[in-house]
Order: C-alpha cells, then sequence, then structure tokens
C-alpha cells in the first residue's frame, strides 16, 4: 500500500500492533532527520499512527500535536505499553471529544478513533507541553527531555568535579545543555559539540548555550560521522534507557564512541549511576581509568586514552 504526503506516524510501533503505509513521514523528535510534528499544518494529514510517549505531559501534547494536524474525520491509531501510559490512553483520547475503540494485545492497548471536527482541550494541553524557561533554573527546556525540569543528581556531581577544560570537545547526550555551560566558562576551550538524539533537547540547547564556540547536532551518536574525531575530551551523562527499557548496553556504547572520537592523551568524563556497570568498558577502551567520585547513588570517572 502506497502513502501520500498525508499519511504519517509518530515512533516506531510495532508493526503487528499498528501498520503504518509505506512512505508515512516519520514525525518522532528521538528519530534523527524525521519532519516535526509541532510543523505539520492544522487539518492536513489523512492518518496518523503514534506510539505514544510515557510521560503524561508529553503524551497528551503528543496527542493534541495530532489531533491538530488530522483533517475532520482522519483516521488516528494510538498505542502504548499498559504499564507505560496504555492503560490511560483511551480516557485521554475521550477527553479531547474522540470516540475511542480500544483492543489490547501484546501487552500493549491499542486506540483507534476518528478526528471529532471540534477536538476538546487542544489549547491546554499544547500549552502544558510546549517549551518553556525555567526560571528556577534558567534554561529553556521542554516536558520529555531527559530530567527536563531539574539538573540530573549524576550531572550535579559530575559538575562538582569537572575540571577546567582546554581544546576541542564534546558533550555526548548534551540535554538542554546544563554541562556545555560549564564547560563553555572555561576559557581554554576552544570548541565544543553538543550531540543528542532528542531534537527538543538540541532545539533547548541552542537557546540555553549561546556561545560561538558551541555547534549542535541531532543525532544519533551510535551511527558513523555523528561525532567529531580526534577530540581533546568529552564529558557525558550517558543515557540507559531505550524506549522506557532499561539497556545498559546503550550507555556501554557511548563509552565506545567517545574513545573512538578521542586523540591520543584525550580525556573523557563519565557521570553514571552507581549500579550500572561500565568499568569493565572503560578498561578495555581507555589506558588509564581514574575514579574520581562516588556518592548519593552516582560515580564519576576521569579516563585517559
Amino acid at each position: 500500500m502506497s502513502a501520500g504526503p498525508d499519511s504519517a506516524v509518530y515512533g516506531r510501533p510495532p508493526p503487528e500492533l499498528a501498520d503504518p503505509p509505506e512512505g508515512a513521514v516519520q514525525l518522532s523528535p528521538l528519530i534523527p532527520g524525521s519532519e516535526a510534528l509541532e510543523a505539520i499544518a492544522p487539518g492536513t494529514l489523512s492518518d496518523l499512527a503514534v506510539l505514544a510517549p510515557p510521560g503524561t505531559v508529553e503524551r497528551r501534547f503528543t496527542l493534541a500535536l495530532a489531533l491538530r494536524a488530522l483533517a475532520a474525520d482522519g483516521a488516528l491509531t494510538v498505542l502504548a505499553p499498559k504499564e507505560k501510559g496504555g492503560s490511560r490512553l483511551a480516557r485521554e483520547l475521550a477527553g479531547f471529544g474522540c470516540a475511542v475503540e480500544e483492543t489490547a494485545k501484546r501487552h500493549h492497548r491499542v486506540c483507534r478513533t476518528r478526528r471529532p471536527a471540534r477536538p476538546d482541550g487542544l489549547d491546554a494541553a499544547l500549552a502544558e507541553g510546549a517549551p518553556r524557561r525555567l526560571d528556577d533554573l534558567g534554561l529553556w527546556s521542554q516536558p520529555g527531555v531527559f530530567s527536563w525540569n531539574r539538573i540530573d543528581p549524576g550531572t550535579a556531581l559530575l559538575l562538582e568535579n569537572l575540571p577546567a577544560l582546554a581544546g576541542r570537545g564534546a558533550d555526548l547526550g548534551c540535554g538542554i545543555g546544563v554541562l556545555a555551560k560549564a564547560v563553555l566558562a572555561a576559557p581554554k576551550v576552544t570548541a565544543l559539540a553538543l550531540v543528542d538524539i532528542d531534537r527538543r533537547a538540541v532545539e533547548a540547547a541552542r537557546r540555553n548555550v549561546e556561545d560561538p564556540r558551541a555547534s549542535f547536532a541531532w543525532a544519533d551518536l551510535r551511527e558513523a560521522g555523528a561525532v567529531p574525531e580526534r577530540l581533546d575530551f568529552v564529558v557525558m551523562n550517558p543515557p540507559f534507557h531505550d524506549g522506557g527499557a532499561e539497556d545498559r548496553a546503550l550507555g556501554q556504547g557511548f563509552v565506545r564512541r567517545a574513545a573512538a572520537s578521542l586523540r591520543p592523551g584525550g580525556t573523557l568524563w563519565l557521570t553514571a549511576n552507581a549500579h550500572l556497570p561500565y568499568e569493565a568498558v572503560l578498561d578495555e577502551s581507555f589506558r588509564q581509568v581514574t575514579p574520581r567520585a562516588s556518592e548519593r547513588g552516582y560515580k564519576v570517572f576521569e579516563a585517559k586514552k
């Protein structure tokens, strides 16, 4: 089945549960290169399949964007694992004025509906989930971004132990730019590449890090060419969840990418939850690994290539 430009998909729903037409436009902020659902002209999509995010505010924001983008009576399929928001989908869609058909399969709830002529409550959901400036942090952020409204404790511990760096570096998984701002406070830093797989985080970081030495990339750093080479330093607080499930190999991949991106003698500064087993991959990727802090459930390493 072929799709016109009026068919779209948000995320990667299991094909046995929702099978978007071939050529459906991808709209997920977590898949680099995708179109932005926020930018879709209202009333232009004929059908849309959404793998709904787990966070309540982010999910309602996404549903409101989806309903805004659909033409009247456009087809909407929304699904999520039952324990990650799926059990709330039918009620949330009904709150927007949708008549919902719900099924359960493979631990997911799948809701099918049509866009009503006048959905209820879209403006409130869009306002609640939109980018905003957090006055207590003095930073721009958005619900759905990692640690969107606070400084993550692991990042805080790294900030407490991070020395003034120098040369060319990268912040891998940069989030909204908290680490980057601290790194760029050092006058001997000549360039800093901020890389994140979340488009919303990169957009926030652009607003938060106003420094000509900074560059920004919406990219999956597991892909070739996503990170500059022969760097002097890398800083990171690597993720360990993929699609909501713990994936320790994800953070280990970050460590290997950092090692591949550094010049001989370059340095990695890493923070992580204390239970994550990064020591082995650090030892195999770097010639010298030094624990620098371990408290409050987190640990910090300095590793030299």
